[in-house]
Formats: structure tokens, sequence, C-alpha cells
């Protein structure tokens, strides 16, 4: 998908669509013209720069190597180099999400230096958590999310509601029931969810088991009440 934003400049309206060009040359001359200020977007310089490295455009300029046309833009435009290949990370990190990041609309007034921090956070994070505080959080909030540690045994902690046909899992909506569902089956999966849920707060495991009907149900319950008082050691002696 092309990435297109338009501002209006001293100049005029300007497009900055120059990142996904396949010709070097208007790449190269896009980036050159964010340099000097024409065009303000650090977004689509860095996607310029990643589209550059990936598609080795960069041959078509004449230069041998992605630090070498850094560098030379770095010379002409006084610049240092740790901010050009700053850009380029944010440019590579993009291009890695840019189906999900196009999909919450991120753009260049949601901060494109968190995307420096987010293969971090989806290490450790739920990828919807992500894409919400990607969006939503400051830079320096989103650098603190992505570092936070995360106990092995907190995700068993969150506790698992239902308020009418939502599941929510600590304050996140989990599942979505369907109004039209049977009340019986409702009920049902009602049941079946909120058990799981309170295995999960208490770090708990659930064991499926297919029962041929109630009768076989009832019989199987009871031995398994049993089984897991000698299990346990809470037999009450006779």
């Amino acid at each position: 998908m092309e990435y297109t934003e338009i501002l209006e400049t001293h100049d005029g309206t300007v497009k900055l669509d120059y990142a996904y060009s396949n010709v070097a040359a208007e790449i190269d001359r896009g980036i050159r013209e964010t340099i000097i200020g024409i065009r303000v977007s650090i977004l689509a310089m860095g996607v310029g720069l990643a589209r550059m490295k990936e598609n080795g455009l960069h041959k078509d300029l004449k230069f041998s190597s992605m630090t070498g046309y850094i560098e030379q833009l770095c010379a002409e435009n006084r610049m240092e180099r740790s901010s050009m290949f700053t850009w380029l990370s944010i440019g590579e990190a993009f291009l890695r999400h840019q189906t999900d990041l196009e999909e919450i609309g991120f753009d260049d007034s949601d901060g494109p230096s968190k995307l420096l921090f987010i293969d971090r956070a989806l290490e450790k994070r739920q990828k919807e958590e992500v894409f919400e505080n990607i969006k939503n959080m400051s830079v320096r909030e989103f650098k603190a999310f992505s570092r936070e540690k995360i106990e092995a045994e907190s995700i068993n902690r969150r506790r698992v509601t239902v308020r009418g046909n939502q599941v929510y899992i600590g304050r996140r909506q989990a599942i979505t029931f369907n109004n039209k569902l049977n009340k019986d089956f409702y009920g049902y999966f009602k049941k079946v969810i909120l058990i799981a849920g309170k295995a999960l707060e208490e770090g708990g495991v659930l064991l499926p088991v297919r029962l041929a009907d109630m009768n076989e149900a009832r019989r199987f319950e009871r031995a398994v009440y049993r089984l897991l008082d000698e299990m346990r050691g809470t037999n009450n002696p006779a």
C-alpha cells in the first residue's frame, strides 16, 4: 500500500509518497528535501531509507553500500550519522509491521520514535495491547511499556468475568457471545468459561473429558473427587 501524506508548505501542497517509489533518484530526492525541511515527515523518510536499503536501490546511485549512501547524506547536510540510522531503523520497523500499523492509522503525529521499541514490546505483550498502546501512549510511556518485566504467573492472576454477552480477562474484552445464541447454549458456554477463568486465576489446569451422557457424568464426577482426595491427602477416615 502506498504511504501518502499531504502537508501545506510555503511552496504549496506536497505529497509524501516518495518513500514507495521504485526509482532510486525519486527516493533520494525526497529524503534530501525532508532533511532540509521542505518536507516534514520522519516516518516517510525512514520508510524511504528502509526501502532504499531493502531493495538495494543505493546501487543505482553508485553507492556500493547503504552506509556509504547515508554517510554522503550526512556529510552534505552536516548531520549526525546516528540520527540518520535511527530514521532508517524507524522505517524498517514500520515496514515489518506495516499492515497492523496502517490498520490503526499510525502516522507521524503518533510519534514515529515509538517504532524503535515495537519489536521488544511484541516479545513480551499481546499484539492487540501493543498496537493499542503504540497509538495512544506517549513515546516515553511506550518505551517504558516495552521494557516492563512481566512475571510468569501474572497472566494466571487476571480475573475472568462475564458482563452481558462480553467476556473480559482483567479489563480487556476477550470474547463476545452472539446475541442470537440459544439461551441453553449461552448458559453452558458461560459456565465453561467461568470454570476456565477460575483455573486461569489460580494457576490451575483444566482437563477436558468427553462423556457419553449425564448418568456417566455423575458417576465420573464422584470417582474424580474420590481420586482427588487421595492425591491431595484429604481423605476423611471412615
